[in-house]
């Protein structure tokens, strides 16, 4: 199964101290919106996405489609294949999507610590 694109989505207090903090790791600004509340960082082999105030706890974050710059690929396993794979192999998932849609669409579920697993489908 493909998943996709791999990052970690920070729920950060406070952006611009984190962004400080990441960048003096050698982590770059290559997308997001400070003024949404939201940045994207990259080094060179990893992608954080620093998100203030819109979900509680750090996520982990598949995107299929997408490669690591946010480029939609040719070919890749569409959301609700992933969404009947996992399903089949009797994992339970917080929130599904219409398996008859087509398009973007997300699901989530969490790991046996209970962190949580996003699964986000951008094309």
């Amino acid at each position: 199964m493909q998943l996709g694109n791999f990052s970690v989505s920070l729920a950060v207090k406070d952006l611009q101290k984190s962004r400080a903090f990441y960048e003096a790791l050698g982590f770059t600004v290559t997308g997001g919106d400070e003024a949404h509340n939201l940045l994207i960082l990259q080094n060179e082999t990893a992608t954080i996405g620093l998100f203030q105030g819109m979900f509680e706890k750090n996520i982990l974050t598949f995107n299929p489609g997408w490669d690591r710059n946010g480029t939609a690929l040719d070919t890749f396993t569409d959301i609700r294949d992933i969404q009947k794979a996992l399903k089949a192999k009797g994992l339970t998932l917080t929130e599904d999507t219409d398996p008859s849609a087509q398009g973007p669409a997300h699901i989530t579920l969490l790991d046996p610590d209970g962190n949580p697993v996003l699964i986000d489908q951008h094309v």
